[in-house]
């Protein structure tokens, strides 16, 4: 019997991309029905040239726990992709920790036989991490928001839920992650000379694959994995790569991390950018890519080039 799905955070970035998948899935266990869970109703997933499947859109929001009520009735699989990232710690508490033992609650009440969670990585803290395995590896969350994540995947592992760590998501609708690095770039005028930092990244569009994959395989999936591309990258790589494709002029030669440091002092944002780059945040694949049967794509840095359009009008706003 095919499964009725819900996803949370469908207008967002990770989301956004999971409904995506759904539109495209051709796998088996195609969802019968699609339920979208949105703080905002007019806000529905769109992706020029990929089809968003047919759903049924309920309002609720994570904040208001009440509003949850009845959201899962009739669901066998919730794929929570909603998270709230940012400085105000009330909010990211209330949203992310307690709005998802709200959500794992009513999907327990409801019946619901799978619940997958998009976390992070950044739960492990500030590295140095070199091909950390999930079960070699402490949660130690230095922010608000990954603190309040960690507790998220708490309510879902208890739950006997399924939670996906992802490290750096690149691609349509990144705010964060090449937008930080092209400023890093531009407060250097320079990149950062080859070194042996390594890090963990995924193309959004694999991610979103993997999501949906997690949700309808048939293997025991219960606990956490490590969902970026098998193979690390440079930080210079992929810093180069990104100035390369979206037209960066960096007029200095390149850096390293000891000059860069120099560079941005009084810079605490930046700072913290170049702290996470100099140091590997590699974190090793456990064979989840295999186990629910998706590939993970040629490698994210390659396909920059497919996203180079987006970040570029992005980044011109």
């Amino acid at each position: 019997m095919s499964p009725s799905i819900l996803v949370t955070g469908a207008s967002g970035f990770v989301g956004g991309h999971v409904a995506a998948a759904l539109g495209e899935w051709k796998g088996t266990a195609a969802p019968s029905r699609v339920r979208f869970l949105l703080r905002d109703p007019g806000r529905l997933p769109r992706h020029p040239g990929v089809a968003t499947p047919a759903a049924d859109v309920v309002r609720a929001d994570l904040a208001e726990p009440v509003s949850l009520r009845g959201v899962c009735d009739g669901i066998d699989v919730v794929l929570h992709c909603a998270s709230h990232i940012g400085d105000d710690e009330s909010r990211t508490e209330t949203v992310n920790d307690h709005g998802t033992r709200a959500l794992v609650e009513e999907a327990t009440r409801a019946g619901v036989a799978r619940v997958v969670y998009v976390s992070t990585a950044a739960v492990y803290g500030r590295g140095p991490f070199t091909h950390a395995s999930v079960a070699g590896s402490t949660l130690a969350p230095a922010s608000p928001t990954s603190r309040s994540r960690a507790a998220a995947e708490r309510h879902v592992l208890d739950a006997g839920g399924v939670v996906l760590r992802p490290h750096l998501v690149l691609g349509d609708g990144d705010r964060w992650v090449v937008p930080g690095l092209v400023a890093l770039m531009r407060a250097l005028s320079a990149s950062l000379k080859e070194d042996t930092a390594r890090h963990s990244v995924v193309d959004v569009r694999a991610l979103g694959r993997a999501v949906v994959a997690a949700g309808l395989s048939e293997r025991e999936l219960a606990g956490a994995h490590h969902v970026n591309h098998p193979e690390p990258v440079g930080t210079s790589d992929l810093l180069d790569t990104v100035a390369d494709r979206i037209g960066l002029r960096l007029p200095g030669t390149p850096l390293d991390v000891d000059e860069a440091r120099t560079r941005l002092a009084g810079q605490p944002r930046a700072l913290r950018h170049l702290a996470m780059l100099a140091v590997d945040h590699w974190f090793a694949d456990d064979g989840f890519w295999a186990g629910v049967g998706v590939d993970p794509g040629a490698g994210p840095v390659r396909s920059l080039a497919e996203h180079a359009w987006w970040y570029g009008q992005f980044l011109a706003r």
